[in-house]
């Protein structure tokens, strides 16, 4: 047992003092400090870092900082949802997102004004038209006599974008490759099958980018998984390590996990799942360094990543 002895706070303290000081709380508070201080040993160990994104979390303000995760590499994979790579588009094709206060939140007045709501942030639907017109031409310059994964298409989509706050630019800058399993599930997905009509030679095949994770994932002298929310990305990062054959030493499933998320675990999502869980399956390892963080990852990430920033560059 560890006693409690609680944060202390004093002008002009950084961020990084805020964090180290948690580490003695208890509750989310001591959870934050320890994602923190697990993220810092993923960075100065040999570890290839997974980052796993859902939820609309670039629509909320998040694009910059995992933008900047990236272009730094303090991640090397991305997995996350189509929802969050459209949105990246759409910002980085000039169109943005603006936050609505609670008082103005009608729903039908807003359809009116060709605006959609997601939560308390609204984009108008001319980003969506303009969404459309750049992934017709990004597709137009691809080769239609090849088949492509997904992280092909990702990848190809990604060199058309020069804005260098892209999450997606900043990945294909830094040759950090992007997976998106559920891409059908987005407006990507929906206006590549309505190229498809138009061009049916037009290929992806959805099965091809497992190959590729797995053999990132046994390549990796140690593995490290960065859960934002849950979902398709969480799971189609975990599974990788059902696949890989355990490792000399013994070790099996990932040797470092965070996870940060909003769900709890007692109506048995995915979402809500602990890591401890997840060691059942043999897809976090049992000595592996782990933890999860209820939170929001629009506050948490910041923080912590705010924090190692300051301890790597120490």
């Amino acid at each position: 047992m560890e006693e409690i002895k609680g944060v202390k706070t004093w002008r002009g303290m950084t961020v990084d003092e805020l964090v180290s000081g948690m580490r003695d709380c208890a509750f989310g508070a001591g959870r934050l400090a320890k994602a923190a201080d697990i993220y810092e040993e993923m960075l100065r160990e040999d570890t290839t870092k997974f980052i796993a994104i859902a939820g609309a979390l670039v629509p909320a303000g998040m694009r910059d900082v995992i933008a900047q995760m990236v272009r730094a590499r303090y991640v090397d994979v991305i997995i996350t949802t189509g929802a969050n790579l459209v949105h990246d588009i759409i910002e980085a094709l000039g169109t943005h997102h603006y936050k609505i206060i609670e008082s103005k939140m009608d729903d039908p007045e807003l359809r009116k004004q060709s605006m959609a709501r997601i939560y308390d942030v609204v984009v108008h639907d001319d980003a969506f038209a303009r969404l459309e017109d750049f992934i017709r031409t990004a597709f137009e310059r691809m080769n239609p006599d090849r088949s492509y994964s997904i992280r092909e298409v990702i990848e190809a989509i990604g060199s058309n974008l020069s804005d260098p706050n892209s999450i997606l630019k900043s990945a294909v800058d830094a040759n950090v490759p992007v997976f998106c399993p559920a891409i059908a599930d987005s407006m990507i997905g929906l206006h590549t099958w309505i190229y498809k009509q138009m061009n049916a030679a037009f290929h992806v095949d959805a099965f091809d980018d497992m190959k590729e994770l797995i053999d990132i994932f046994c390549d990796a002298e140690h593995t490290g998984a960065i859960i934002l929310g849950g979902g398709v990305p969480k799971n189609f990062l975990l599974q990788t390590a059902l696949v890989a054959p355990p490792r000399e030493d013994g070790r099996e499933g990932f040797d470092f996990a965070i996870q940060i998320t909003t769900n709890t675990p007692e109506n048995g999502s995915l979402s809500g799942a602990t890591l401890e869980e997840a060691k059942s399956w043999g897809k976090i390892g049992t000595n592996a360094k782990a933890v999860t963080l209820y939170c929001d990852v629009t506050i948490a990430l910041p923080v912590i990543f705010a924090a190692v920033q300051a301890r790597i560059g120490r």
